[in-house]
């Protein structure tokens, strides 16, 4: 097909807008979803814009920029109302109706920047900077309050106050890496854990860990991760974080064991499990019919087979949403092996409802604060520009070891 046919074609598509593309290509992918959306006039689509966009931005914000556009152009549609250009009365019914279908500030002010940047992105007026949209969405805070919901954090003795004397305690890593099994899913898990905690990697950033990217450290039996790209460094300047001995052990059992020496570090393990069959006599060759047939030679009975475990050990990375779930798979089997003493199944149930791919490090950041690390030492190591998350993520244990948290565990 022509590039102009395809160009017609997809302007017979949209209504009542005409759509002018410069050049149709089945990867511009973020350019086919916005020649569909509903417009009100003439867009052209600059093509070229939209690819350096997308090459310049990671695939999760691309992702992210189009599932947002396809609802807003979908409430849009079912509205009456136009999506391109909208007007600001449009972008804030639009949050107001997110809102009141639960969507809290923080998701707010997300799609009210995908649709700020879909404008730009064709050279169209923003109308989320107008200040009818800017107080609609300061009402929703005011009502709703901005905190966000924190995923539950995973520290490496769990609620403790003093991480180097005290016991660990209800839920904890160490106990959890204690548990995993010693086959090739309970050895990728406890690898998986310990390099979650140690350098406290998204998940996006910890799947696209490779054995490449393990270097020797000072510490003969500890290693030095290199972190090629992170969610706050797009540009790729590159950070390092430490892996502790336990951790390098815990890697070295795994790829040994599953003989991975290049690539991705953390894969998919299919289980195959086959049952025990008994033996099983065979039947005299006169009570068969159709005897002159058979080779007597051959027996008619099946003999015994042993149950067995097959492993297939994947090729490519886990997906970022697959670590959230291992990592509840990993304490849901640490309490029903006995590894989570102080737990009820109640306790658990709450627990794993708040457990996500972040909740290592969220631990690690408290873990650190209530070890005494300051606020520079903090950002540094779990590579945060700006200290507002690490404080918010320590804001419970500020307010037991505060000032006012002192004084009271003094006085009783």
């Amino acid at each position: 097909m022509s590039i102009e046919t395809a160009q017609e074609g997809l302007k017979s598509a949209v209504a009542p807008a005409e759509v002018v593309l410069p050049a149709v290509r089945a990867s511009a992918d973020l350019a086919w979803t916005v020649v569909h959306m509903r417009a009100g006039e003439r867009i052209t689509v600059n093509e070229a814009l939209i690819a350096a966009y997308q090459a310049a931005s990671s695939p999760h914000s691309i992702r992210a920029l189009r599932s947002d556009i396809e609802a807003f152009d979908t409430w849009c549609r079912r509205t009456n109302r136009i999506a391109l250009p909208a007007t600001a009365e449009t972008v804030a019914d639009y949050l107001d109706a997110r809102a009141g279908k639960g969507s809290r500030p923080a998701s707010l002010s997300r799609y009210k920047a995908s649709i700020a940047k879909i404008h730009q992105l064709l050279d169209l007026k923003d109308p989320t900077s107008a200040p009818l949209v800017k107080l609609r969405l300061a009402a929703v805070r005011r009502e709703k309050g901005a905190a966000q919901k924190q995923a539950r954090p995973l520290r490496f003795k769990g609620r403790v106050r003093d991480v180097e004397r005290d016991q660990a305690r209800g839920l904890n890593i160490r106990a959890l890496l204690e548990s995993c099994a010693d086959d090739l899913p309970g050895l990728r898990d406890r690898a998986l854990l310990s390099t979650a905690y140690d350098t406290g990697l998204r998940a996006s950033e910890l799947v696209a860990v490779a054995i490449e990217h393990i270097e020797e450290a000072i510490d003969p039996e500890a290693r030095l991760l290199q972190i090629l790209r992170s969610k706050g460094d797009q540009d790729g300047e590159g950070a390092t974080a430490y892996l502790s001995p336990r951790s390098v052990a815990a890697i070295a059992a795994w790829t040994e064991a599953a003989e991975i020496t290049a690539g991705a570090l953390f894969r998919r393990v299919q289980v195959r499990r086959y049952k025990a069959r008994a033996a099983v006599r065979g039947r005299p060759i006169d009570s068969i019919s159709g005897r002159e047939t058979w080779d007597l030679r051959k027996t008619l009975s099946k003999p015994a087979v042993k149950a067995r475990v097959e492993y297939d050990i994947g090729t490519v990375a886990l997906h970022p949403g697959s670590i959230g779930p291992i990592f509840r798979s990993i304490i849901q089997r640490a309490f029903d092996r006995g590894a989570l003493p102080d737990l009820t199944a109640e306790d658990l149930a709450r627990l794993l409802r708040g457990i996500s791919a972040h909740s290592t490090r969220i631990g690690l950041n408290q873990d650190l604060f209530a070890s005494g690390e300051n606020l520079a030492g903090i950002m540094d190591t779990l590579r945060w520009k700006s200290p507002r998350m690490p404080l918010a993520y320590n804001r419970n244990l500020a307010a037991e070891q505060g000032a006012a948290g002192r004084l009271i565990a003094k006085i009783g």
